[in-house]
C-alpha cells in the first residue's frame, strides 16, 4: 500500500534533473566570470600606463619581450616617442603594431625565429643612444633564446623539453636557462651598457622573484653553473642532457664583473589578480568568499588534495599559483587541465555533488594546447566514461586534454595578451 502524505504537511520542493543542470550551468558561468576578473586585473596596458606617469626619458628605445609584450609596448608608445620599438612575443599574440617591429617566436619551446629575434635585440641594444625601456612579461625566457657560446639552439630546446617534463619549478627552470643564455640573468643589461635601463615587469611567478620572471634579463642571476648542474642531477635528467650543455655547465665560472645599474618595477602579479577575483566575487569570508593564503605550488596531485580539503562548506574558494606536473605518459595536456581532472576524481571519491571547479592559465594557454585549462563538475567523470575513457587511465597517460575534451569541459578563452601564472575558482552550493 502506498502511504499518502498528510494534507496538513507542506509540499517539499524537489529539484528535477533539468533544474540541477540549469543551476550547474549558472555555477560554471559564475566561475568563469570570476576567473576573467582576475585576468582583467593583469591588464598589461593599464599597468604600463600607470607606471609611466611622471617619468621622463632621454632618447628612449623600447624592447618588449613576453606574452604581454605587444600590449605593453602599445601602452608605452602612447606616452613615449621611442625609436626603435622592438616587440618579441609568441605567435598567438603577434600582430602588427604601427611604429613597432613585431617579431613572433616559439613558446614554450624556443625556435629559430626566437634566436633571430634575440640577435635583433642585441644589435639594437648595442646602438642605444639614450635610455632603454625594457617591458618584461612571462614567456620571455623561451621567446628570446640567445644560446651561450658552444651551446646550440637545438641543445637549448632539448633542455627546455626535459625541464618541462621533469616537475621542476619555475625558479629551478630559470636557474638553468640563465646559465645557457647570453641575455638572461642580467645579460640584457650588459648588452645595453652603458645605456640606462628601466624595466617594467609583469610577474608570472607566484613568488614575484624578479630573477625568475622571463629568466631575469635585467636582474642578477639566480645562481651559478655549478648550482644549475646540481639541480639537473637532482631532477634526474643530467645524463639525458646534450653533451654540449653538460660541458658548458661543467666549466668554471666566468667573472663578468658587477651588473650595470638599472631600475626594475613590478607592475602586475598573481597576488593582485587573486585579490581582484575576491572583490568581484563579493568580498571576504563573511560573504562566503575564501582566499587561500598560500600560492599553489609544487606537485599537481598535492595541490588537488589541498583544494578539495579546503572547501568543506558552501562558498566560493579562490586560489592562485603555478603547479608542476611530472610527465610519465605520452598524452597531451597542461598543469591546469591535469589539476582540474585530479580535483574531479578526488571530489567524486569524497562524494561531493555540489561543486564547480575551474583552473586556468591567465595567458589563455595551458601547456602545448589550445585550452587555458578546464571547468569540471560532478558530471565530468561520467561524461568521460560515457565516451569510453577511464579518468585514472587518462591521468596515468598525462592525457587530460583529450579526456576533458570528451567531457566537454575544456576552458578556451584565446590568447589574452597577459600572463600572471594560474588562477583557480571552486564554488560549492
Amino acid at each position: 500500500m502506498t502511504q499518502m502524505q498528510n494534507s496538513d504537511e507542506p509540499d517539499l520542493p524537489t529539484m528535477t534533473p533539468l533544474d540541477a543542470d540549469t543551476a550547474r550551468a549558472g555555477m560554471r558561468d559564475r566561475a568563469q566570470e570570476i576567473f576573467l576578473a582576475g585576468v582583467k586585473a593583469a591588464d598589461p596596458a593599464l599597468a604600463v600606463e600607470e607606471a609611466l606617469v611622471g617619468h621622463s626619458f632621454h632618447m628612449p628605445m623600447i624592447v618588449a619581450v613576453g606574452k604581454a609584450a605587444r600590449r605593453m609596448a602599445a601602452a608605452a608608445m602612447k606616452h613615449l616617442q621611442a625609436d626603435p620599438v622592438i616587440v618579441v612575443t609568441n605567435y598567438e599574440n603577434a600582430a602588427p603594431l604601427p611604429g613597432a617591429e613585431v617579431l613572433a617566436a616559439g613558446h614554450p619551446v624556443p625556435d629559430a625565429a626566437g634566436a633571430q629575434a634575440a640577435l635583433r635585440v642585441e644589435e639594437a641594444l648595442s646602438h642605444a643612444k639614450g635610455d632603454v625601456i625594457a617591458l618584461i612579461s612571462g614567456g620571455g625566457s623561451a621567446l628570446l633564446p640567445a644560446p651561450a657560446n658552444g651551446v646550440s639552439l637545438d641543445d637549448k630546446a632539448e633542455v627546455n623539453r626535459l625541464l618541462l617534463g621533469s616537475g621542476a619549478d619555475i625558479t629551478v627552470m630559470n636557474l638553468v636557462r640563465q646559465q645557457l643564455s647570453r641575455l638572461k640573468g642580467g645579460g640584457l643589461l650588459r648588452a645595453a651598457a652603458p645605456a640606462k635601463v628601466t624595466a617594467l615587469i609583469l610577474s608570472d611567478v607566484v613568488s614575484d622573484d624578479l630573477r625568475a620572471i622571463a629568466s631575469g634579463p635585467t636582474i642578477a642571476p639566480i645562481g651559478t653553473r655549478a648550482e644549475a648542474a646540481a639541480a639537473l642531477r637532482e631532477l634526474g635528467i643530467w645524463d639525458r642532457l646534450p653533451a654540449a650543455v653538460r660541458a658548458h655547465l661543467g666549466r668554471g665560472e666566468v667573472d663578468l664583473g658587477p651588473l650595470p645599474e638599472s631600475t626594475a618595477d613590478l607592475i602586475g602579479s598573481n597576488k593582485l589578480s587573486v585579490a581582484a577575483m575576491a572583490r568581484f566575487a563579493g568580498g571576504g569570508a563573511a560573504d562566503g568568499v575564501h582566499v587561500f593564503p598560500i600560492p599553489l605550488e609544487g606537485d599537481v596531485a598535492e595541490a588537488a588534495k589541498t583544494i578539495v580539503e579546503s572547501a568543506k562548506t558552501p562558498g566560493i574558494y579562490l586560489f592562485g599559483g603555478e603547479t608542476t606536473v611530472r610527465v610519465t605518459g605520452d598524452g597531451l595536456g597542461g598543469r591546469n587541465q591535469e589539476l582540474a581532472l585530479r580535483v574531479a576524481t578526488l571530489a567524486e571519491a569524497a562524494g561531493l555533488s555540489d561543486y564547480v571547479f575551474l583552473s586556468g592559465g591567465t595567458d589563455g594557454r595551458d601547456g602545448p594546447t589550445d585550452a587555458a585549462g578546464a571547468i569540471v563538475d560532478p558530471g565530468t567523470l561520467g561524461r568521460m566514461r560515457a565516451a569510453g575513457l577511464e579518468p585514472e587511465e587518462v591521468l596515468a597517460r598525462n592525457d587530460s586534454y583529450h579526456g576533458l575534451a570528451a567531457a566537454g569541459d575544456l576552458l578556451r578563452i584565446g590568447a589574452t595578451g597577459t600572463n600572471v601564472a594560474d588562477l583557480q575558482v571552486l564554488i560549492r552550493c
